[in-house]
């Protein structure tokens, strides 16, 4: 949470002239909730078995863009949690590139904390994230093909992850 992935992927995939996905937009849109809405009403688990689905249609072209047709190339910013399920790394590295963004803590910290959009966020302690955010470094580090220093601004991660991408075609 709060490493830019959003930010940076959507960079990246405008300069590669390809679609963008934010997951997380994508599962309230499907759903029709926000996602603090989501974890109220039905709890953290229900959002994980929509996250997978939501994995799975967009990495088996089941996903349909504004016009309608499948987007065969598309750059996917994940939630935060999603690749801590070993299934959906799976799902992920089966039908693409997967990218860490590696971003110090700190940074993460200043940029969720409190924010009501991120209910594992929100009014959660300081001490409480980073040991969250220590136990998804070292899954994210696990499951994810490529690493990306993101401590540096967006038009830099956003070359880096086109570099890998290009690399990889």
């Amino acid at each position: 949470m709060g490493c830019g992935k959003t930010s940076a992927g959507r960079l990246a995939a405008d300069k590669l002239r390809m679609a963008f996905i934010d997951l997380d937009v994508y599962i309230s849109e499907q759903a029709q909730l926000t996602i603090p809405e989501i974890f109220a009403q039905h709890g953290e688990p229900h959002f994980r078995k929509l996250e997978t689905a939501a994995i799975s249609e967009i990495v088996s072209g089941l996903y349909f863009g504004e016009a309608g047709s499948p987007l065969m190339a598309s750059l996917v910013a994940l939630g935060g949690g999603a690749i801590i399920n070993p299934d959906n790394a799976e799902i992920i590295n089966s039908g693409g590139i997967s990218i860490f963004l590696d971003v110090d803590f700190s940074t993460c910290y200043e940029r969720i904390k409190n924010d009501p959009n991120r209910p594992l966020a929100y009014n959660s302690e300081r001490s409480k994230l980073e040991e969250l955010y220590i136990n998804r470094k070292r899954i994210y580090t696990e499951h994810s093909q490529f690493a990306v220093d993101g401590n540096a601004n967006l038009n830099t991660i956003a070359e880096r992850i086109i570099k890998i991408y290009n690399a990889d075609i």
